[in-house]
C-alpha cells in the first residue's frame, strides 16, 4: 500500500488533516503526520519528515502532500537525505482535500501514480453542488 505523509508548518494541521483523512478513507496505518519542528513551534524540518518518510512506506512509494512552499522546500531536502532510496513523490494538491483523495486511493492498493493523481484532481472539486 503506498504510504503519505503530511507536512504542514503547524503540528496540528499535520495532525488534524491526518485525522480526517483516516475517518474519510478508512483504515491506513500508513498516513504520517510531520508538523512543526521538534520544540513544537511553528515550520519545517527536513530530518523529521525524511524520518516520516520512512516510517510511511511500505514499499510501494510515498505520496507526500504539504501546505506551503517552504515546506516544500523542506521535503525536497528530505527525500535528497533518504539513506535508501524510496519513490517518494510530492502531490500538487491541496493538503486537506487531497490527503482524504490520497487516501481513499491508496486503500484500495493503487499504485503511488494514481494516489498522487487522485490527491491533485482534488484542485477541481467544486466545495458548492
Amino acid at each position: 500500500m503506498v504510504g503519505i505523509v503530511i507536512v504542514s508548518h503547524s503540528k496540528k494541521v499535520a495532525e488534524g488533516v491526518t485525522e480526517l483523512a483516516l475517518q474519510m478513507a478508512g483504515a491506513n496505518d500508513h498516513i504520517i503526520p510531520c508538523g512543526g519542528m521538534e520544540d513544537g513551534s511553528i515550520g519545517t524540518d527536513a530530518v523529521r519528515i525524511m524520518n516520516a518518510i520512512t516510517e510511511a512506506n511500505t514499499g510501494d512509494g510515498v505520496a507526500i502532500l504539504v501546505d506551503l512552499g517552504s515546506g516544500i522546500l523542506s521535503t525536497e531536502t528530505a527525500i535528497e537525505l533518504l539513506e535508501e532510496p524510496i519513490e517518494a513523490v510530492i502531490a500538487d494538491a491541496p493538503i486537506l482535500e487531497g490527503a482524504i483523495a490520497a487516501a481513499a486511493e491508496a486503500g484500495q492498493g493503487t499504485s503511488l501514480s494514481d494516489v498522487i493523481a487522485a490527491a491533485e484532481e482534488a484542485k477541481t472539486f467544486s466545495k458548492r453542488m
